[in-house]
């Protein structure tokens, strides 16, 4: 007999991004491909990493990173990112990922779909890094 999933509240915040996957996000076995997750979770980590510095940032590293859920065609996915550190010239934000079955049902459930962590680091026009400044990190 199969398991219920782990049905969770979504966070009491507003997502940084929220996302129906199509069917061309399917992988082979019918579930969204873990890549496009993970290239939408990029996406989420860095909206406040911008938001924080400013301007430009790139992806440095992808410290973290769990699945714990299948995604389905037709589930509303929402990205909750949070800034846990920030450096010199880095930021490391905190990444949670939900998906609500079936959202335009009453009995509609969310699961906790994947979490994770990535640190940005933030740059000038010609892709030099650069310092974060101390107005950031108050």
């Amino acid at each position: 007999m199969p398991t219920l999933p782990d049905i969770f509240p979504l966070p009491d915040r507003q997502p940084v991004l929220r996302v129906i996957p199509m069917p061309a996000d399917l992988n082979p076995a019918g579930d969204v491909f873990g890549g496009w997750i993970m290239a939408q979770v990029d996406l989420a980590g860095a909206i406040p990493a911008r938001y924080l510095t400013r301007g430009r940032v790139a992806t440095v590293s992808v410290n973290a990173f769990q699945f714990k859920q299948p995604v389905a065609v037709g589930d509303l996915v929402s990205f909750f990112a949070e800034v846990i550190k920030v450096g010199n010239t880095s930021i490391t934000v905190d990444v949670q990922v939900y998906a609500t079955r079936q959202p335009h049902l009453e009995d509609a459930i969310t699961v906790k779909v994947t979490e994770a962590t990535l640190t940005y680091v933030a740059l000038n026009p010609d892709g030099s890094k650069r310092c974060i400044g101390a107005e950031a990190k108050a």
